[in-house]
């Protein structure tokens, strides 16, 4: 039965926390900790107890919270390591305490300057008294990746005797390809005498880009536990993405021996959680999670997923916590989706001569535009042109200093007529909003504002996005430039001509919108 499982053990809070910048402090911890637990991951490692304060008291706190994971921490095979990994974890329903020590001879020779002998005597030291605290203890030759395999077995063999339930593989540095490690798998477990009296389990980091692909290959090798991280946070270029997994296990049932407990609806939730934390983005293109993993741009592949979503989909988006997948709309769009997102936005079309002029004016319209938003197929359908800007920007002056509310005076061309208006606020960019506001009297509502950089440098080109709604209808507005102020000017603006341009916003008051 051991067999047919295979267990997911987290280290988002432990190697996930090593990324540069993703440092996170006890209450974020113990967020990432719950949401592990509701996602049914089997062992969540919570921290370095001995490397600082703040991991201990993480890992103390965790500990008294969470009930159904086992709660690990991590200790170097030394005394005071696994003595404040014990303390730690006192009060812990379940717990491990996971010890580790270099095996390959760079690591021996270079960094512990021990030799082979006297690493296998610090590691079965390490686990019998690890032992002394817990049942269930989990041993790591780090760089076993890069290790002897002899040495390897007979510290691996050594450490099982000693009373290690779990023997850890790790890929330190991501050196080994698939098929290598897969097959060092294999022969680990043939050549420890002792290997059916524990768990083996892998570790890989992600250097090559390789970690998914070297676990994966462990699990058809034998291995039963893989380490892993939400969105493949960790040391470096990362560890083996655990929604990668997950999901790779689960929908090629027909290739793996084995499935994991884990809640995939609740994937998304929790890498959205992960990110908004530690600050790190998920790249778009990413797989399960990035928010264009489920989507379809390309009219081919639109038309097959409407007709059956298996043509393109070999999962669902619904099974890591989507509501549904997305049809995008772009340059690539074919008339399938194109009619389709008609029908969705309510848009009444007479015929196929009529249906065959609107998608002509948008397919002109996408090559020229990055995004394509509902409201532009709304303009496109009534006839309105898109690129008539009813408000233009002439000019603004923004002042802030030390003690005193900044200050923004802005002028704007609206309707052919030239005005300007002097506004205080918050921040240089409130100031500037209400300036515009003070114009144009849109009584519109602000919904979003984001900016990123586009380059890189203190001289970045930076790129605002704003959302407002209006009388229930929403629409986006972009603006770039090197000063993220004026960017955003530009970006209030843009969205508002988006909402002059519908007939339906249009107001009765002088230069509104």
């Amino acid at each position: 039965m051991k067999d047919k499982k295979l267990i997911i053990f987290d280290t988002t809070l432990r190697d996930g926390e090593q990324s540069p910048g993703a440092s996170m402090d006890i209450d974020e911890k113990l967020q990432i900790a719950l949401a592990l637990e509701d996602l049914n991951v089997d062992i969540i490692e919570a921290g370095f107890p001995i490397a600082s304060k703040g991991d201990f008291n993480a890992v103390s706190e965790i500990s008294k919270t969470i009930k159904k994971s086992t709660i690990c921490a991590l200790a170097r095979s030394l005394e005071k390591d696994i003595l404040a990994a014990s303390e730690a974890l006192k009060k812990a329903k379940k717990k491990r305490i996971h010890t580790f020590i270099a095996t390959s001879p760079i690591h021996m020779e270079k960094k512990l300057k021990m030799s082979p002998e006297e690493v296998k005597n610090c590691a079965i030291k390490a686990i019998k008294l690890a032992k002394s605290f817990t049942d269930d203890v989990e041993f790591s030759p780090e760089d076993a990746g890069r290790s002897d395999l002899d040495f390897l077995c007979s510290v691996i063999e050594a450490a099982i005797e000693a009373g290690a339930n779990t023997i850890n593989i790790p890929d330190t540095v991501g050196y080994n390809l698939p098929h290598q490690f897969g097959t060092l798998i294999h022969n680990i477990i043939k050549n420890v005498k002792n290997s059916s009296q524990a768990i083996f389990s892998v570790h890989c980091h992600n250097d090559l880009g390789l970690a998914v692909g070297n676990s994966l290959s462990a699990v058809l090798n034998g291995a039963r536990q893989v380490e892993c991280t939400i969105n493949g946070l960790g040391e470096r270029a990362g560890n083996a993405a655990l929604e990668e997994i997950t999901m790779t296990v689960r929908t090629r049932q027909d290739i793996f021996p084995c499935d994991t407990n884990i809640n995939t609806k609740k994937i998304m939730k929790c890498s959205r959680l992960v990110s908004s934390i530690t600050g790190f983005p998920v790249q778009p293109n990413k797989a399960i999670v990035g928010k264009n993993a489920f989507a379809h741009e390309s009219g081919i592949h639109q038309d097959g997923v409407i007709k059956s979503r298996e043509t393109y989909e070999i999962m669902r988006a619904e099974d890591i916590g989507l509501v549904s997948n997305s049809l995008v709309l772009g340059k690539h769009s074919g008339r399938n989706a194109f009619r389709q997102k008609l029908n969705e936005l309510n848009i009444p079309i007479e015929g196929e001569k009529q249906l065959n002029d609107i998608f002509f004016k948008f397919k002109e319209l996408a090559d020229k535009k990055h995004d394509m938003f509902d409201e532009d197929i709304i303009r496109l359908s009534s006839n309105q042109e898109i690129t008539n800007n009813h408000i233009k920007f002439n000019y603004m002056n923004v002042v802030t200093e030390s003690g005193k509310k900044p200050s923004a005076l802005i002028k704007l061309e609206v309707g052919g007529e030239s005005v300007e208006s002097s506004c205080t606020g918050d921040g240089a960019v409130d100031a500037a909003y209400n300036a515009i506001e003070d114009i144009v009297k849109s009584k519109c509502k602000l919904l979003l504002y984001s900016v990123n950089n586009i380059t890189s440098g203190t001289d970045a080109l930076g790129e605002v996005t704003v959302r407002i709604s209006k009388n229930s209808n929403v629409v986006n507005g972009h603006g770039a430039d090197t000063d993220i102020v004026k960017a955003s000017v530009l970006a209030f603006i843009n969205a508002l001509n988006k909402l002059q341009q519908n007939p339906d916003l249009s107001s009765t008051k002088k230069r509104g919108v």
